[in-house]
């Protein structure tokens, strides 16, 4: 089967295992341009209801996801100390290609400015509170870098939690799990708890994503209801700055440090792994195609001692799609109700998508849950940019399936570079992909 015809297989997969979500969107377009707001209050402010709660449920989940994924993440890497070299490379082309996508994105979003499209739906009163609010917040930041930073330490880590003060918990976990992870033995109890932490909130990032449905109708009810169909219009530039962001990463950026790190044709890569690129754009999960991701690398050449390494930590930590959309929709936050746009804060947004999208579930709609981490990077939460956060839901699920598709096949392309880079590549195998098939 070519492969033109497993895209167009993939297309129609996706759209059928989501088809909720797309009626979800499409009964809220209707229902929003048949009850606008001024006409219809009460139906407003029921369905504004929804659409608020909806977002608070989301954010619930940010805190233990967060600490969870970090802990295990890094306790593995200690544990897996006879894997120390296959670990520093994987970290290093992991942290080349999650760089070189926030650059990308970026790029794309300085210069297609998608939230000024948008800029019309916003209060002018609400826009200069935010753009004050954010303004006193930079002066602080510039006239206290030194205290700015003795405040990145958690002198008490639980007060840190209580006032969800993202990267001092963030800094505070990652020395923990350091030092978990060169305790020994001793600490695999508490590794494990964190572990069924993780699982849990996997699991009700789940049952949230249930409520997706009636949540994307709500908040796309309530922004037709408000502005009309012509929102859409409005966030065109933004859906067009994500997937040409994606598509660069996917079509260039990939094959590239393939040809210049290997002697691996990304051509051949990218047909071994083709069922799991369907997989994961039908699921838009990267932690439900891992199975299918390990089987296709292992049996198109790449060594179990690779994939059973690499693959499941790439499928915790490299999260390059999900960076772009988190940095594209920041940007296109800022842009949207006026606050200006500082080079220093472009770097600051950058930095904290790296870490958000590093500590983000392999599960449909974690990506825009950890989005929370980077706005309180920068001193502002959902709840703020309430409108600008509900556009950004309503496209989100179409949004996270493209971006599961670079998610696993960064993965897949990383555990090839490490593969042929240590010898653990079968090049016969997989330069015979077309004989085989």
């Amino acid at each position: 089967m070519g492969l033109h015809m497993q895209v167009i297989i993939a297309l129609l997969l996706g759209i059928k295992r989501n088809a909720h979500i797309f009626i979800g969107l499409i009964l809220g377009i209707v229902v929003g341009y048949f009850f606008p707001h001024n006409s219809y209050p009460q139906v407003y402010k029921i369905l504004d209801f929804i659409g608020q709660a909806f977002i608070s449920i989301i954010q619930m989940v940010v805190l233990p996801l967060v600490i969870s994924a970090i802990i295990i993440g890094i306790s593995n890497i200690g544990d897996s100390k006879q894997l120390a070299k296959l670990g520093s490379k994987m970290l290093i082309y992991y942290g080349i290609i999650t760089i070189t996508a926030v650059s990308i994105a970026a790029l794309i979003a300085i210069i297609l400015q998608p939230g000024l499209s948008a800029k019309n739906l916003v209060n002018p009163d609400i826009a200069t509170n935010i753009q004050n609010y954010v303004a006193d917040a930079i002066q602080y930041q510039k006239e206290n870098m030194s205290q700015i930073f003795l405040d990145l330490i958690p002198k008490n880590p639980f007060s840190a939690l209580a006032k969800g003060e993202m990267i001092p918990i963030i800094i505070f976990v990652s020395i923990f799990a350091i030092a978990l992870s060169r305790a020994g033995e001793i600490s695999r109890p508490l590794i494990s708890f964190f572990e069924s932490i993780f699982a849990a909130t996997m699991k009700v990032t789940d049952w949230i994503m249930y409520l997706a449905a009636p949540g994307i109708f709500a908040l796309t009810a309530t922004s037709v209801a408000s502005f009309g169909v012509d929102v859409f219009n409005d966030i065109s530039k933004y859906v067009l700055a994500v997937c040409l962001a994606l598509a660069i990463q996917f079509f260039f950026v990939y094959p590239l440090l393939l040809k210049i790190f290997s002697k691996v044709p990304p051509s051949k890569l990218y047909a071994a792994i083709s069922e799991a690129i369907m997989v994961a754009f039908g699921t838009a999960s990267s932690s439900a195609t891992l199975p299918l991701t390990i089987t296709c690398c292992e049996k198109r050449g790449i060594s179990n001692r690779v994939c059973s390494f690499v693959l499941p930590l790439g499928a915790t930590l490299n999260m390059d799609g999900t960076a772009i959309v988190q940095v594209i929709a920041v940007i296109f936050l800022i842009q949207m109700y006026g606050i200006d746009l500082t080079p220093l804060l472009i770097v600051e947004i950058s930095v904290l998508a790296i870490v958000a999208s590093s500590t983000c579930a392999g599960i449909p709609g974690a990506g825009l849950i950890t989005i929370a981490l980077v706005l309180n990077g920068i001193g502002l939460t959902p709840q703020q940019l309430l409108l600008g956060f509900s556009l950004l839901f309503t496209l989100e699920r179409i949004l996270d399936m493209l971006r599961t598709i670079c998610n696993v096949t960064s993965d897949a392309v990383v555990a090839a570079l490490i593969a042929d880079n240590e010898n653990e590549l079968n090049h016969e195998l997989l330069l015979g992909l077309n004989k085989e098939q």
